[in-house]
């Protein structure tokens, strides 16, 4: 297949939250491809190291715990001053470890959305000055299906994604004076090793598999290129809308 080419991400300062693996290391090589100038932090220090190294002076990485505010804010300025003022954030780190809803005490659940929601406003505040003095840029917040569906086993999971949902319409609405675009870009069930590891079983798949218009997995791959999309000046008139990408699963 052939795939596009958007000659508006070219030496874009584009930031990515938990880009060393699976969707986020999708988003990292994606935007490189396009000639962008890539910053991701992830907690995984080895796995995102080994990822800059293989892109070169273009990329940018830290390790960095996003539940850490101050540590988070500092990355995305620190970053800004090596490659240029930030005017693609793509919010995608997260957590979908699974947890009956009875068993999540108030500490896990602080904990949830300490991962799942808090980076996202921490970080898009953050970058909000650079985009508004560079004259615009796009916000990528990575929701989920599950803020649709509600899976038992996820509650905190599956409310930070459909406050994210929320919270892009609210900033589109704040910062679109300023041309900042806002965007929510919901996945189904992306293939990632973690996927393979820990939940998608043959077993599951197959009933996944049912429950879909298209029947090929979706990779990762397919999430970055959305993603590509709503960062580039081909959606200049989209904003506060939620992106599906299941494979009709929604």
């Amino acid at each position: 297949m052939a795939f596009a080419t958007y000659s508006s991400l070219k030496d874009r300062t584009v930031f990515i939250t938990g880009g060393a693996s699976g969707i986020g290391a999708a988003f990292v090589q994606a935007f490189h491809d396009q000639g962008s100038k890539v910053a991701f932090v992830d907690l995984d220090e080895a796995a995102g190291q080994a990822l800059a190294g293989t892109l070169g002076a273009s990329a940018w990485f830290r390790h960095c715990d996003v539940t850490e505010a101050d540590a988070l804010q500092a990355a995305i300025r620190d970053a800004a001053a090596a490659l240029g003022p930030v005017t693609v954030l793509i919010n995608n780190v997260a957590n979908d470890t699974r947890q009956a809803a009875a068993e999540v005490t108030p500490e896990a659940w602080r904990k949830g959305l300490a991962v799942n929601l808090d980076p996202t406003f921490i970080a898009a505040t953050t970058v909000y000055p650079m985009m508004r003095d560079a004259g615009g840029g796009s916000i990528v917040n990575l929701s989920s299906i599950n803020a649709l569906l509600g899976p038992g086993e996820l509650p905190t999971y599956s409310a930070a994604k459909g406050a994210i949902n929320s919270l892009s319409k609210s900033l589109a609405r704040a910062w679109g004076p300023d041309r900042i675009r806002v965007n929510a870009l919901s996945p189904g069930w992306v293939v990632t090793p973690r996927q393979l590891e820990l939940w998608l079983t043959p077993e599951a798949e197959a009933e996944w598999s049912k429950l879909v218009a298209l029947k090929d997995r979706i990779m990762p791959e397919d999430i970055a290129r959305a993603a590509l999309f709503l960062a580039s000046d081909d959606s200049r008139m989209m904003t506060g809308q939620n992106m599906v990408v299941d494979a009709g699963r929604t």
